[in-house]
């Protein structure tokens, strides 16, 4: 088998150091797989957004244990240097899904066509959601009316050492995410049940790719396309977990590679985990009944909870999953009018939460079917780095901005809607290798 690690090295300048390539040149679709294949690296996503985050705080205590690229970030300090790796993982993962892809353009596809698609489907959704990881701390939010000109994170489709960096536009980055989704969407096979495999890196499925159009589309504000792509993922597969089947007395009572995963992403720091506890105003959103009160948080016996309801034990859980995708199909059938098919998939999901006294929700107007959606993603989702992209994309609705505040040593630190800091500069590590305009602050 290919050995992959001398792939995952860092581009010249760009990530840290120079690979020497002739040792590795892979040039089968077994070498290629194996590329895919690597476990320790390419399952591993960025969690400065929710370092960021509400979903948490930590005390006085705990805050001064943490690492300055934890530390930072935790108080949207303004010149906060974030950790390099969550710069440089996502272009790891983006230079083996470009070698890949290079490396399918000699092999004939002909001769085993299922397997080429799939490997080329594998490779184009590894490198999408890894641009997406980086738009989302690097880049701006998302505003229709200046990603032309907003600066954008650079674009790499070779795996050239010596390719130029540059920052061009937003909307280039996400132009080349929708590209690159699409066209997995027509090359990763449907599969039915899903084995751990197929929701791996190494081998996903065609829902994956369907639910990378669908969070892209939400964030972009195209409500009908992203409607449209997360009812194409739960069409191929959109199955949910029964709460009142799970153990709420288990240290981590959700399994892992549960029904709802599609697509394993971990995160890589622990300092929310470890060190967080969970937030009082969200810990107060979960009602009598919900089960996801006793599943997501631990009781640690002195008034404070933990959080212990990610989907990878021990670790937290940046991937795709079913819940969320009923929540844009919701939240975009809300946004579109359809009050009747909003409604539908959140009590859908809801009743898959709740023990027997379920009620279903009504709402009576788009407006209020909306307002619930929102609310409801709070409650499923915490802890998963989603958080951080709904403070970007809802602060530019009055309805839903939000002033984010944190007390630490006596002192009080707040991050307003749409602040400059929503955008996090990029690791000066990089900076001092290539000549790139940081953000500005």
């Amino acid at each position: 088998m290919l050995a992959a690690v001398c792939i995952l090295s860092a581009c010249k300048k760009f990530l840290d150091v120079k690979p020497d390539k002739k040792q590795v040149i892979p040039v089968s679709l077994e070498d290629c797989q194996a590329l895919l294949n690597n476990v320790d690296i390419l399952p591993i996503g960025p969690i400065s957004g929710e370092t960021s985050s509400d979903d948490y705080y930590l005390t006085d205590a705990n805050w001064n244990l943490l690492i300055p690229q934890n530390k930072e970030p935790y108080i949207w300090q303004s010149n906060a240097n974030v950790n390099i790796t969550d710069w440089s993982g996502p272009y790891q993962k983006i230079l083996v899904a470009n070698q890949v892809l290079e490396t399918l353009k000699d092999i004939n596809r002909a001769a085993n066509q299922q397997q080429w698609d799939k490997i080329k489907g594998a490779a184009l959704l590894l490198r999408s959601i890894n641009y997406f990881y980086l738009a989302e701390l690097f880049g701006k939010p998302y505003d229709a009316n200046t990603a032309g000109s907003d600066l954008g994170i650079p674009i790499r489709l070779t795996s050239s050492i010596d390719e130029e960096t540059v920052r061009g536009n937003l909307q280039q980055v996400y132009d080349r995410m929708i590209q690159d989704f699409t066209e997995a969407a027509t090359l990763l096979p449907s599969e039915q049940p899903l084995t751990p495999l197929a929701k791996s890196v190494a081998s996903p499925v065609k829902a994956t790719a369907y639910a990378g159009l669908a969070r892209t589309f939400l964030i972009m504000g195209d409500y009908t396309k992203a409607y449209n792509n997360a009812d194409a993922s739960l069409k191929q597969y959109g199955a949910l977990m029964d709460y009142k089947t799970l153990d709420p007395t288990a240290y981590y009572p959700i399994p892992r590679f549960n029904t709802e995963v599609i697509y394993e992403i971990n995160g890589n720091g622990l300092a929310p985990l470890i060190y967080g506890l969970v937030a009082p105003e969200l810990y107060n959103l979960y009602s009598p009944g919900d089960l996801r009160k006793g599943l997501y948080f631990r009781d640690n016996g002195n008034g404070t909870f933990s959080f212990k309801g990610t989907y990878v034990p021990g670790a937290l859980f940046l991937g795709f999953a079913t819940d969320e995708i009923y929540l844009i199909r919701a939240e975009c059938a809300a946004r579109r009018g359809n009050v009747a098919v909003a409604m539908d998939d959140l009590n859908t999901l809801r009743q898959n939460r709740w023990d027997n006294t379920y009620t279903p929700l009504v709402a009576s107007n788009a407006d209020e079917a909306l307002k619930l959606i929102i609310n409801e993603r709070r409650r499923e989702l915490p802890f998963r780095s989603l958080r951080w992209v709904d403070l970007r994309r809802l602060n530019k609705e009055n309805s839903f901005a939000k002033i984010l505040q944190r007390t630490l040593n006596g002192q009080v630190y707040s991050l307003p809607p749409n602040d400059i800091r929503y955008t996090l500069l990029i690791p000066r590590e990089v900076l001092e290798r290539v000549n790139i305009p940081q953000n500005p602050r």
